[in-house]
Order: structure tokens, then C-alpha cells, then sequence
């Protein structure tokens, strides 16, 4: 149901680099289409639906640790990676020269100095104070690109080997902290414009409209047509089970033009894979620009923190040939890269094994009614509910699962609101890939706070609700036509998840 824009060379290596899951027998098949069938009763919660991660689900407290903790049916041999890779998530990285030759190599741009600082307790990142307009951001930054110029940089969008062309001055994406003697890219300034909508029962509720803009250039002005996406740090909870969902599980709920008339049109985004040298499904971001967790890693490692690696193994992290001083500065790869394959394999293996909580209250009367209205408005049209995860020998954690992650990882359109008009890859200015549910209801109690979308411009889920447009706007309509009765249990069912 789904189309390539890429010459038949291209589609061809895409259709060889899709998974194929093998099933025991034709039963064992009919038997997962039944389980992860959308639930008709909501009288009482489904079988295993306490599990939503399956055996992976982690019970320990709900508390601020809720998304540190592995994999609940890890081995005890294997947690040692997990702990050792949890301790190379947390490291802070210094600049070069250093006596800390294993730990040198920050920058010289950089929008963190560890992976922790971004994924707070691996919880969902913010943006700045709006009553401090002056507060550094921490975990959000803004992406930068522009249009193609000639016909090389085309060819690099067309084949799909590049997602985006890089601003020429200051690269992939703004760095707001520099090491000592360098001078930060620029400050992200964000303004608020109050907008009200009035619901059905005669509430009113105040969204908040951002505007994006970039103070303090340090070398020199912007390209005419750069564009601009700003985006916060997401939740790390289940990102290994996400990868183990064959890719033609997710194949089979694409439908760009909208065939079966629902007003939904789920596309996948295609992306370079520089790990395994052809195009993939795109799974991870907020636009679906990563196909693997270990590139996730690798283009944070570089972009955000400047650390070069085997696959971006080029020092200066993001540095641009108009940022001379950045490209002549000291560095850590010498030599070897600054992030050796093994601290990139061990953060992987702990990115992959962070495990997604037990769900709460989910036999709760008001649970189970919000669980009814979130069906029944169509939410699971994008949020997908259910997956059986394939069979994987070398991932035992994410082998063979029934989770529950409330995403089809594919691209909808959200409508004008959230548009940030800035393609990546296949995904246009309009489209976002659905986030995974799983996990939201404890973000205040793991982050701190209740900021949700791309750039944090929802202070609670109804807002978050509310901004939906495109293909939502339907689902959208009917929450506010809801009473208030049927919200409040609507958002009880988000907050059970």
C-alpha cells in the first residue's frame, strides 16, 4: 500500500533491507492477529495488558528511577553491559587536550556533555522556563537545514543517502555551549502567543504558539532559506522492542492514500543506514530519521556532544568548514575515535534495554471508560496499540513480545498548527512520526514536568491533544466535544499508560 519516490535501484536495495519475520506455522499466525487486535470490551482491561512491554515490563516503584531500570527478563550475566553501558550514558565528556585521555574530546560545539544531561533520569527533555526567556536550553535545541542549491545536493536527497542538507555556516543543527575559547553557534529564543479554544461544554483552554528565532550568532549570518525545527530529548523507554517490530508489521499499517477512506494516511519515512550502507525503515526520532538505536547514538554522539565515532568518525562533531578554529581544535581521536565500537555498543545495548513500566490502575472504571473513548475517537487510528515483536536469538530481551506501545511509527500529517516546514527525508514540513504512548502518564514523576510534543509548546496531554491537526483532526473534534466527565477520563486512561 505504500510507494517509493526513489529510482528503481533504490526501491530495489529497500525492499531487500526489509526483516522478514518467520512464524512457526499458520497458526501461530492467526493467533497473533488475534491478540493484537483493537479490544471491543471495556468492561475489564485485556489479557496481559498489565505487561506492557511483555516479559521485558519492569514492576519496581514508579518513581523518578521508572525508566532507568533494564529489562525485567534480562539475564544476571548480561546486566553487567547494561550497568557498564548506563555508567558511559552518564559520563560527562571534557575537552582535549585532557589527562582523562578516555573521556576527552567535548565539542568544541556542543548541547551537552552527556548523554544524561539531554535524557534526564532517560526521561522526556523540555523547553527553556517561559518565565525565564533567558534560560539556556539543556534538552531541546533547534535543527537547521536548507533546500538543495544544485543538482549534487538533489541527487543526495533523491537516493536517499543524506536526509536533509546541512545549514552551510552552522551545520546539521544549532550548538549552544562551547569549549573554552570557542565561541557557541547562537541562543535559541523562543515567544509565546496565547490562542484560545473553546470546547463544547464552554471551556476554554489556552494553547501556547511558539515562535522560533536564534540570538547571539557567533559566525556570522544564517543561509537565506534556512529552516528551522526545534525538538525536545524523548523518553528512552522501550526503544529496543520499537527496533524488534518486523518492519513489514509496520509496512502493512501504511496507507498514503488513504484507500480505505478513513482519513488516515500513515507513510514511512526512508533513511540512510550508514551502519548497514543501504536505506531503512526509519523507526526513531520525531520524524522517523533513524533507522537503528545505534545510529540514534552515533548522530547524538556527534551532534550533540561533538564526539567522533566509527561511523562519523570526523572531528569537530558538527563543526563546518566556516568554523575554522572548531576544525583545528585539539581532539581525543588520536588514535583511535573519541567513542570507541564499544562504548558505542555498550550505550546501545543500554538504550535498548531501558524497560517500559507496569501500567496502573488499568481495571479503574474511569481507566477503562477513557480506554473506550480513546478507541472510539479514532486515537487508534496512528496509535497503534498492539505488536508481536519478531523472533530474535541475539536480542532475547525483545524477542517474541506482546507490547503495547500505542504507535505505528509511521508519518501522518499533523496539520498547519504543528508544522515546522522543514522536510527530513521523505517526512514533509507537515508530518511527524506517532510517538509511542507507553510510559507518558509518569512523565512528571520522572521528568519533572508535564511539557509534551516535539517542542515541549504543551504544558499538559489535553493541550498536546488540542494542537492535533491534518489527519487527527477528526479524533481532535470529537475530545472536544467530550463533556467534561468524559476528558477527565480520557486523560485517566493517557495517565494509566
Amino acid at each position: 500500500m505504500f510507494s517509493l519516490k526513489y529510482p528503481a535501484a533504490a526501491a530495489a536495495l529497500l525492499l531487500l533491507s526489509i526483516p522478514i519475520t518467520v512464524f512457526a506455522d499458520n497458526d501461530e499466525r492467526a493467533r497473533i492477529e488475534a491478540v493484537t487486535r483493537p479490544a471491543t470490551d471495556f468492561s475489564r482491561p485485556e489479557p496481559f495488558e498489565t505487561h506492557p512491554a511483555g516479559a521485558a515490563t519492569s514492576f519496581k516503584a514508579a518513581n523518578r528511577d521508572a525508566f532507568s531500570h533494564p529489562s525485567a527478563n534480562m539475564s544476571f550475566e548480561r546486566e553487567l553491559d547494561f550497568k557498564v553501558g548506563n555508567g558511559l550514558f552518564r559520563k560527562l565528556w571534557v575537552s582535549a587536550p585532557s589527562s582523562t585521555t578516555a573521556s576527552d574530546g567535548l565539542g568544541p560545539l556542543y548541547n551537552a556533555k552527556a548523554c544524561q544531561r539531554c535524557h534526564l533520569k532517560d526521561g522526556r527533555g523540555r523547553p527553556p522556563a517561559a518565565d525565564y526567556p533567558d534560560e539556556t536550553a539543556v534538552s531541546m535545541f533547534l535543527r537547521l537545514s536548507i533546500p538543495p542549491q544544485n543538482h549534487e545536493q538533489r541527487l543526495a536527497l533523491e537516493s536517499g543517502k543524506q536526509a536533509v542538507i546541512p545549514e552551510p555556516s552552522y551545520g546539521g543543527q544549532l550548538q549552544n555551549f562551547s569549549s573554552q575559547g570557542h565561541q557557541a553557534e547562537g541562543q535559541m529564543h523562543i515567544d509565546y502567543r496565547e490562542i484560545p479554544v473553546e470546547l463544547a461544554d464552554g471551556t476554554v483552554v489556552k494553547l501556547r504558539q511558539p515562535r522560533y528565532s536564534i540570538t547571539h550568532l557567533g559566525y556570522g549570518p544564517l543561509h537565506p532559506q534556512t529552516m528551522l525545527s526545534p525538538r525536545v530529548a524523548p523518553p528512552m523507554l522501550g526503544m529496543g522492542l520499537l527496533e524488534n517490530i518486523a518492519a513489514q508489521e509496520i509496512l502493512a499499517r501504511a496507507d498514503p492514500q488513504d484507500e480505505d477512506k478513513d482519513g488516515i494516511s500513515g507513510r514511512p519515512n526512508w533513511v540512510w543506514s550508514a551502519e548497514h550502507q543501504e536505506v531503512m525503515l526509519g523507526r526513531f526520532g520525531w520524524k522517523a530519521g533513524q533507522p537503528t538505536i545505534l545510529q540514534q547514538s552515533v548522530s547524538a554522539f556527534r551532534g550533540d556532544i561533538g564526539i567522533s565515532n566509527p561511523l562519523n568518525p570526523q572531528a569537530g562533531g558538527d563543526c563546518t568548514h566556516a568554523q575554522a578554529d572548531c576544525l583545528a581544535a585539539p581532539h581525543g581521536g588520536d588514535p583511535d575515535t573519541e567513542a570507541s565500537q564499544e562504548v558505542l555498543d555498550l550505550v546501545t545495548f543500554y538504550s535498548r534495554n531501558l524497560a517500559v513500566p507496569a501500567r496502573r490502575n488499568l481495571d479503574d472504571f474511569q481507566v477503562l471508560a477513557g480506554k473506550r473513548l480513546f478507541y472510539e475517537s479514532g486515537c487508534i487510528g496512528c496509535h497503534t496499540p498492539k505488536f508481536v515483536t519478531r523472533r530474535d536469538e541475539t536480542r532475547p530481551e525483545q524477542s517474541f513480545q506482546l507490547i503495547w506501545p500505542y504507535s505505528d511509527l509511521l508519518l501522518h500529517d499533523m496539520g498547519e498548527g504543528l508544522a515546522d516546514h522543514r522536510p527530513e527525508a521523505q517526512a514533509t514540513g507537515r508530518e511527524w512520526r506517532t510517538p509511542p504512548l507507553w510510559g507518558i502518564g509518569l512523565t512528571e514523576t520522572v521528568s519533572g514536568h508535564t511539557f509534551f510534543l516535539h517542542d515541549g509548546r504543551a504544558r499538559n496531554l489535553l493541550e498536546a491533544i488540542l494542537w492535533h491537526g491534518g489527519e487527527a483532526q477528526a479524533a481532535k473534534r470529537r475530545v472536544m466535544e467530550m463533556s467534561k466527565d468524559q476528558r477527565e477520563a480520557l486523560l485517566a486512561f493517557l495517565n494509566s499508560l
